[in-house]
Parts: structure tokens; C-alpha cells; sequence
């Protein structure tokens, strides 16, 4: 037996996808997932970001809901990285008709290898609260900096990162924290390159 949720806007809104039950999947909530959306369409112009045909990497990807949001937003294509079996996710991406859109990638989002090709939008939902390395780095930690020493982000992409509202990131050399907001037991950590000072006459 599954659980539904919807995708909020867009080409695919109101769209149902499936979700198994359980606490080993845990999708962000529409509310989030709403709000994160609607300011990656309309916060980031000035910094050179632009969903609408932007190359996507969903990490943690579960049962897809971020990756295929942003599809249903006017994303060209999205690559979905799991390392557990991607029945829902390959279901999920089935029903909406969006094959030749997608990749499934079955690697550790933790350990990434270098990137044939940067994305502009990078998305991650690791489970919350979840370490494991010796110096104790949760797992979206140990995903942030891997996404920026194998060159996976684009000149003006962006991270955004789900954790627990008690968690905390680092931004690795390059990148820097643009915001911090929080929704219910989680928060959504938004990273972008180090945008060089202003050159003072």
C-alpha cells in the first residue's frame, strides 16, 4: 500500500505520485516544496539563475517529488540519484510521461564521482539526523561538498538542501549560504557560488 502526495504547480499540477509508507521515505512536504519552487522561479534573476531549462540533479531522490517539480516547472531535464531500489521513483516518472526527460542514477549522493556536466539546480533531501563518517558529518553535508569538489554545479546554479531544523551547513571553498529558512521539523538551506565583492572607486 502506497501514499499519495501531489505536485503543486505547473505542467503536472495536481498530478498524484506514489509514495511508499513507512519511515524510510520521507518526501518534503507540498507546503516546503511550494515555497522552495516558487522562489527558485522568482528570487534568483539578479544572480543569473533560471529554472525554465535548467539541468537538474535530484540527490536523495526517493520517490522524485523535487526532481519531477521542477520538471512540472519547466526544467529541461532532470537526473534523479538514489542508492536504494527506485521502484516508486521509475513508477513515478512513468506515470508522468517523462522518460526522455530523466536519468536514474544508482550512486552514494555522499560520495559523488566527478560530473560529466554541471547542473544548474542541485536538490537533496537526505534522511534527517543521518551520519557516517568518522568526524561525524551528517549526510547532506558530506553531499554538499562532494557536489562542490567533483564539479557539479553550474557558474550560476544553486544548491538546495532539506535537513532537520537542528541541523547545520557548512558551505565548502567556493560557495557560500544565501539563506536559511525553516519549515516544520525541517529547513531548506539554499547555497550559491561566492559572488565576487564590489569594486569600490
Amino acid at each position: 500500500m502506497s501514499g499519495k502526495l501531489r505536485i503543486t504547480a505547473g505542467a503536472f499540477k495536481n498530478r498524484a505520485l506514489k509514495v511508499p509508507e513507512g519511515e524510510a521515505v520521507r518526501p518534503t512536504s507540498e507546503r516546503a516544496r511550494q515555497a522552495m519552487f516558487n522562489r527558485l522561479e522568482h528570487s534568483f534573476q539578479d544572480y543569473g539563475f533560471r529554472l525554465r531549462r535548467a539541468r537538474v540533479a535530484d540527490l536523495f531522490a526517493g520517490t522524485g517529488a523535487l526532481g519531477l517539480e521542477a520538471l512540472s516547472r519547466g526544467a529541461a531535464h532532470v537526473t534523479f540519484v538514489e542508492i536504494a531500489r527506485a521502484t516508486h521513483l521509475k513508477d513515478n516518472i512513468s506515470a508522468l510521461g517523462v522518460e526522455d526527460k530523466t536519468t536514474v542514477l544508482t550512486l552514494d549522493a555522499a560520495a559523488l564521482p566527478a560530473a560529466a556536466q554541471p547542473y544548474g539546480l542541485i536538490l537533496m533531501d537526505a534522511p534527517y539526523g543521518v551520519t557516517t563518517s568518522p568526524c561525524g558529518e551528517s549526510l547532506t553535508q558530506r553531499a554538499v561538498d562532494a557536489v562542490a569538489a567533483k564539479g557539479w554545479l553550474a557558474e550560476h546554479g544553486l544548491i538546495v538542501a532539506e535537513t532537520g531544523k537542528d541541523e547545520t551547513l557548512s558551505a565548502p571553498d567556493g560557495l557560500e549560504i544565501e539563506d536559511v529558512r525553516g519549515y516544520g521539523r525541517g529547513a531548506l538551506t539554499y547555497l550559491m557560488r561566492v559572488r565576487p565583492a564590489l569594486i569600490r572607486s
